[in-house]
């Protein structure tokens, strides 16, 4: 299981600003009408189908910001790989609380097993290599911490968190300043000592070109081919960090992965998430 701290000063705020969004001007309106104030329940939060979990803490805490004397009790952790049918959490205690948590809770625990369950099925078919899958900034606004924290909980790695935490070159930029030679250059000047560069190159002649310049600490290799990639690899011999990107489908992460690079970036697993299924099971005490 990874081992990955996510703190409430980190997701608390992204809860609460999901529950006023639910609970708008008037509160939940279904709930207060029919539920007595001092009814008590027992609910479970079931897994559907087998994946991986991610997302207990956050989601959990919608139900806590509500009613902090809930009791709640979790069998598994994040990280853990589940079939369906398994209890994740049990929450005992006033019945409102629960049912008016439950949208917000089921909506980030969804989202996030999803992306650690993509995560760990890309991993698995990298099996036998050195490649580790990382994600990318192709988040959902605002929840971004939360989205790279799935990835990592299914196995994989992260990109930059944003723009302030590494220099990422790419054809864009490039373009913009009229070349590789002049990119590298004026990033040489600015960054410090502590920024890790990397430059996206789309064919062999421009890696060859960034090998004679130097200056990177990893290169993009960006819509290659398996076969472009493996030469890239070799001349690349170590020197940097190879990574893939670009159109990689689930189908094309194995031959990627055999190709030698060292991380392939995914922009799906978190800009194009498969919910999880998970649903919250109700009764009474």
């Amino acid at each position: 299981m990874p081992h990955c701290a996510l703190h409430a000063v980190q997701y608390e705020p992204i809860v609460r600003r999901a529950l006023e969004e639910d609970l708008g001007r008037a509160g939940d309106l279904t709930t207060d009408a029919l539920v007595d104030p001092q009814s008590h329940a027992v609910a479970h939060i079931v897994a559907r189908e087998a994946g991986r979990v991610a997302g207990l803490a956050p989601a959990l805490s919608a139900f806590s910001m509500l009613d902090g004397t809930l009791a709640i009790r979790c069998p598994v952790a994040d990280g853990a790989a589940v079939e369906a049918a398994t209890v994740l959490a049990t929450l005992t205690g006033p019945a409102r609380a629960i049912l008016s948590a439950e949208r917000v809770a089921l909506n980030l625990l969804g989202r996030m097993c999803g992306i650690a369950t993509a995560t760990a099925r890309a991993m698995a078919a990298c099996k036998g290599t050195e490649a580790t899958v990382v994600c990318t900034r192709k988040t959902a606004p605002g929840l971004r911490m939360l989205d790279k924290y799935a990835v990592r909980m299914g196995g994989g790695g992260n990109h930059r968190f944003g723009l302030d935490d590494g220099i990422l070159i790419k054809d864009n930029h490039i373009a913009a300043v009229g070349g590789i030679d002049t990119a590298l250059a004026r990033v040489k000047e600015r960054a410090g000592h502590m920024v890790k560069v990397e430059i996206e190159v789309d064919t062999l002649d421009q890696l060859d070109r960034v090998l004679a310049l130097g200056g990177v600490d990893a290169v993009l290799l960006d819509n290659m081919s398996p076969d472009t990639m493996r030469e890239a690899v070799r001349r690349v011999g170590g020197r940097f960090l190879t990574e893939a990107s670009g159109g990689i489908t689930p189908e094309r992460i194995a031959a990627v992965a055999a190709a030698g690079v060292d991380l392939i970036s995914l922009g799906w697993l978190t800009h194009s998430v498969k919910n999880f299924d998970v649903a919250l099971d109700f009764q009474y005490r």
